[in-house]
């Protein structure tokens, strides 16, 4: 048997959507982590404030995830198995660059 997708949202299974907006981030947040939302928002710039909402929308998803606990804190703590996006992201702009050489 292989692995099956989890598709969020409108007729998908798995954990209730989170809303890709301020509010609907906001309120799937805990108080704690809404605070720190709020503040990262208030201080981005327009070219910044996508990237801000998208990362926050990640982490209020995984909060709606039921995720055992351990593996949510080993994803939270950066210590879950696997390749940092961060790193995939910048091998793969390098290869470009290279490859415009």
């Amino acid at each position: 048997m292989g692995v099956q997708p989890v598709h969020y949202g409108a007729g998908g299974s798995g954990a209730p959507s989170v809303p890709r907006t301020q509010n609907g981030v906001a309120e799937a947040l805990p108080p704690a982590d809404r605070m720190e939302f709020y503040r990262e928002m208030g201080q981005a710039d327009e070219h910044e404030l996508l990237g801000v909402l998208r990362r926050w929308w990640l982490r209020a998803t995984m909060y709606a995830d039921p995720l055992p606990e351990p593996l949510r804190t080993a994803a939270e703590n950066g210590t879950a198995p696997g390749r940092p996006a961060a790193v995939v992201l910048r091998e793969a702009q390098a290869a470009r660059e290279a490859d415009s050489r």
